[in-house]
């Protein structure tokens, strides 16, 4: 009996080595494979291999409508779903993996390769996110600088570091073929006077129609640097940076959700006897709405700008409590000379004036309409520091101020 139990003892021993072995064996012959969880950022792929997903960072569109994004193995594909107000086609983009194969049928759909390395733009709402990104040595061309408040951008131009292109119908069409661009981006109206993508696509330039302005939503706007970041791999970035911009415009809209009372307000001049006011569902007016304050045209459903004349909108907006966004009026006397029926208005006469021009270059070019499209929360800031001083007493303006 002991012999046996000897034996089996002895046979128990030897397995669990053999098996401790073979465990030890398995964990030197099958070694952890590293996974490569970033976009590829520079340069190209040169193992390509089919089953790889070589965008692993992938964005999601949350706030905007006027894009979405698909997500292949090797490629993505941009959709433009309205490029112009009344359009009736889509604008499609495939963006491939630099170094690995476009799809077989793209439907005439431009190809991109990815990352890119070099842009011309045709939009000041562009510079915001290139510059969020570190991409604006990726800049080759604009298409004008005079309205340009962005401090790099003039500073290239100057250098003659970057091309100015033009734009619209008076578009340079040979000085883009020279500097062959990876992407030419820029909006578009749908009336070909004004409009540079027609020339663009028959001369065979990739060009990129960007919608940005037509998103109704502060938030929507913004999200568009998504967009961007695709052609550059940089999901990943861009939606770290909108993540935190939609964070704090939230949490602004938040402490307005309990005011009680909400200051009148109005906007805008007249201009040639048309005074035009924001819709009630436009960008400006939910800007007004989620700074807490009461603007006379809420209630309208549009999204556009309402035209009305000087006495429809003085017989409605006498006595409101502030007049903001007062064009390139810098003070209460340039104001004056614009109509001395302005003097009538309750937020003239008690000094109630605000307008977005606090960063503004030597030709009126507004950085509220460049840098203030990708940082609404900022902008937001501003108006709640206008209309509840209280919210935010530490608040330093960064886009509006009183004119005096």
């Amino acid at each position: 009996m002991k012999k046996t139990l000897t034996i089996l003892l002895s046979i128990t021993i030897t397995l669990g080595i053999l098996l401790s072995a073979c465990q030890t064996m398995t964990a030197i012959e099958e070694p952890e494979i590293a996974v490569d969880v970033s976009n590829v950022q520079s340069g190209c792929v040169t193992d390509y291999e089919v089953a790889v997903d070589y965008f692993p960072n992938k964005a999601q569109v949350e706030y905007a409508q006027g894009f979405r994004i698909e997500y292949y193995s090797n490629y993505k594909i941009l959709t433009v779903l309205q490029p112009w107000s009344g359009a009736e086609e889509p604008f499609s983009y495939v963006l491939v993996q630099c170094g690995t194969p476009a799809p077989e049928n793209t439907d005439g759909a431009l190809v991109v390769e990815v990352p890119i390395q070099s842009i011309v733009t045709m939009s000041t709402t562009y510079y915001p996110h290139l510059e969020s990104f570190g991409k604006m040595d990726t800049l080759v061309g604009v298409d004008d600088t005079t309205y340009a408040y962005n401090e790099t951008v003039q500073a290239l131009a100057s250098e003659g570091k970057i091309a100015i292109v033009g734009g619209g119908g008076a578009v340079n069409v040979e000085a883009l073929l020279d500097l062959g661009p990876d992407v030419i981006m820029t909006s578009a109206s749908g009336i070909p006077d004004y409009d540079s993508h027609p020339k663009l696509i028959e001369a065979g330039l990739p060009v990129v129609i960007n919608a940005d302005y037509l998103e109704n939503t502060p938030l929507g706007r913004a999200e568009w640097g998504k967009f961007i970041a695709a052609f550059y791999n940089l999901e990943a970035e861009a939606e770290t940076l909108f993540s935190e911009v939609a964070s704090r415009y939230e949490a602004l809209t938040a402490l307005t959700d309990s005011v009680s009372e909400k200051p009148s307000v109005f906007t805008n001049t007249d201009f040639q006897g048309s005074w035009y006011v924001p819709g009630g569902q436009s960008y400006a007016a939910l800007l007004l709405k989620d700074a807490g304050a009461a603007y006379f045209w809420a209630d309208d459903s549009g999204t556009g700008s309402i035209p009305l004349s000087f006495e429809e909108v003085f017989d409605t907006a006498k006595e409101a409590d502030f007049w903001l966004n007062v064009g390139f009026a810098s003070d209460l006397s340039g104001l004056l000379a614009m109509d001395e029926r302005y003097t009538e208005f309750k937020a003239f006469q008690t000094g109630n004036v605000f307008n977005y021009n606090k960063r503004a270059n030597m030709n009126g070019g507004m950085d509220y309409f460049e840098s203030g499209v990708a940082n609404p929360d900022l902008i937001l800031a501003d108006l709640i520091a206008i209309f509840h001083p209280e919210l935010l007493p530490e608040h330093e303006f960064v886009y509006y101020q009183q004119i005096q």
